[in-house]
C-alpha cells in the first residue's frame, strides 16, 4: 500500500475511533499528530513524521487519563480495527496510536 493510501486509510480510522470513543463515555483532544522532521525528539522515522500517528489526551468524566492502562479499551479497539493499527500501550506510549509503516510503529 502506498503512503498516500495509509494516510488517507489512517485518517477515515481515526475518524471512526474517535466517533466509537465519545459513544463510549471518553472524550479526546489531540497531541502530537504531524511532527516536523526539523523536531527533535521521538523516534527519527516516527509514524508521526509519515503522518500516520497521534497522541490522543483521554478524558473520562471531565479527569484527564495519562495512564497507559487507562487507554487500555480505546486501544483495543483502535487494534482492532485494521492490521496496521498499532497502539502505543504495547510500548509503554499509552497514548499513541499509528499504523505501522515500513516496520516503525
Amino acid at each position: 500500500m502506498k503512503l498516500s493510501e495509509k494516510q488517507r486509510l489512517f485518517t477515515q480510522l481515526i475518524g471512526e475511533l474517535i466517533v466509537w470513543a465519545y459513544n463510549n463515555d471518553m472524550e479526546l483532544t489531540f497531541g502530537d499528530c504531524y511532527r516536523s522532521p526539523s523536531v527533535h525528539y521521538g523516534h527519527p522515522k516516527s509514524t508521526h513524521r509519515s503522518r500516520l500517528a497521534v497522541d490522543f489526551n483521554l478524558f473520562v468524566d471531565d479527569e484527564y487519563k495519562t495512564k497507559t492502562e487507562d487507554y487500555k479499551i480505546l486501544g483495543e479497539k483502535w487494534e482492532s480495527m485494521h492490521s496496521l493499527c498499532k497502539w502505543g500501550g504495547r510500548f509503554e506510549d499509552g497514548n499513541h496510536f499509528s499504523f505501522e509503516h515500513e516496520g516503525v510503529k
